[in-house]
């Protein structure tokens, strides 16, 4: 199967050109900004307005630099030491999701302490807006052509413009499904009832570290890098953490509600 021709300039301007996988980026804030205000109008929600434009300004700037910051340092590193300026091309692309979370989390903090919110607290209201956004980012890896699968027969492999004359699975586009789609729904069936705080915010954990290290066995290696021992990628050894963070966080919140109600 060929990769469908899909010009990646979404419309052009004369000598503006926006890209669809700009468009994904601003699609994805769009709909974080509409299900945290869906969220905070809800009665009792302890949050206003102005709480949620706060904390999606800050959360984009964890994703930005976090992801460029963990990109560097979990898969260019040893470039980075020989030309320390890369850190700061960003044209040039790199970012990582491991490192995003990373800079949210960060983020979550500062704000949580700044307005005097539960860590936890601010972790289960932004899990909830994470997925839809990993969606349409990945929709914007497969329209560029990046980010490919490995070599494969199944019927719906496709020839990727970049990745050589052979089919490979859309592995951008399984990880739309799971990590989004999929993440998703699970987050908003739990969070539809009352649960211990900080389950939605480990669920998420969990949820985006099993799924990609599912997804890590259809998806081409970094060729810089390739498979640890043949068999475990450098996804999948970021995601480890997060599978035993998420859970770890889920377990102890519930011991923690189950006690204070037995005391």
């Amino acid at each position: 199967m060929d990769f469908p021709n899909i010009d990646p300039v979404f419309i052009e301007l004369g000598p503006i050109k926006v890209h669809w996988y700009g468009m994904m980026y601003l699609i994805a804030f769009v709909t974080a900004s509409y299900l945290a205000s869906r969220a905070a109008s809800k009665p009792n929600s302890g949050w206003t307005k102005e709480q949620t434009s706060d904390l999606l300004f800050y959360g984009m700037l964890g994703v930005i630099l976090g992801g460029r910051f963990g990109y560097v340092l979990f898969y260019q590193f040893s470039y980075f030491l020989e030309n320390p300026l890369y850190l700061f091309k960003i044209w040039e692309g790199g970012m990582s999701f491991h490192g995003g979370v990373i800079g949210v989390v960060s983020a979550i903090a500062w704000f949580a302490k700044k307005q005097n919110k539960t860590l936890l607290g601010v972790g289960d209201f932004v899990a909830p807006l994470v997925p839809l956004g990993l969606f349409f980012g990945r929709i914007g890896n497969f329209i560029n052509g990046e980010l490919w699968g490995r070599v494969s027969d199944v019927p719906w492999a496709m020839v990727f413009p970049t990745g050589g004359p052979v089919a490979r699975h859309p592995s951008q586009l399984y990880e739309a499904i799971l990590e989004g789609l999929v993440l998703f729904a699970i987050i908003q069936f739990v969070n539809r009832k009352p649960r211990p705080e900080g389950v939605i915010g480990g669920l998420f954990l969990f949820g985006y570290g099993f799924f990609r290290f599912i997804v890590e066995y259809f998806r081409e290696p970094d060729a810089h890098i390739g498979l640890y021992g043949g068999i475990i990628s450098q996804g999948q050894i970021l995601s480890l953490p997060m599978i035993l963070a998420g859970l770890g966080l889920m377990l102890w919140a519930s011991k923690r509600q189950q006690k204070e109600c037995n005391a």
